[in-house]
């Protein structure tokens, strides 16, 4: 389910701008229930056919926030990885994703800031050539120089 990278840390003294991280993950309707039972998110749209048949998706759709929890996982395990922590990330939802839907989750050094460990990253999810959100987040990174 999850794509070729290892899991672990890229401390920033390690990191260069262009490099980039991803993980693929098939949403399930599972997830979509779980998603809804720990956020309290229980929009009919993501629960209910009958109800999402007759909105603008014409059928569910999985929770953005759920979608964009996988930029969170490429950040929080792949790049930079363990003992990273997030500042803020802005999201722009572009398309809806579906249950059974497969997403590439991306994340991409944009900037480096050595002197106050942060980083910059380019992020987006796809589904096939389908952009379906896409953002930038702002991390700081793990170092060596604080072990």
């Amino acid at each position: 389910m999850l794509d070729n990278h290892a899991r672990g840390t890229i401390c920033i003294e390690d990191l260069e701008i262009g490099m980039t991280r991803s993980l693929q993950k098939t949403i399930t309707d599972r997830d979509i229930e779980l998603f809804a039972e720990i956020s309290t998110d229980r929009n009919p749209v993501h629960l209910d056919d009958t109800y999402a048949k007759d909105t603008i998706f014409h059928g569910r759709v999985a929770h953005g926030m759920l979608v964009a929890g996988l930029i969170s996982a490429v950040i929080g395990e792949q790049l930079p990885g363990h003992g990273s922590v997030y500042i803020g990330q802005s999201l722009k939802f572009l398309a809806p994703v579906r249950p059974g839907d497969t997403v590439q989750a991306v994340v991409k050094v944009a900037a480096i800031d050595h002197a106050r460990r942060r980083v910059t990253l380019e992020t987006h999810c796809a589904v096939g050539n389908t952009v379906v959100l896409k953002g930038e987040a702002l991390v700081l990174a793990p170092s060596r120089k604080f072990d």
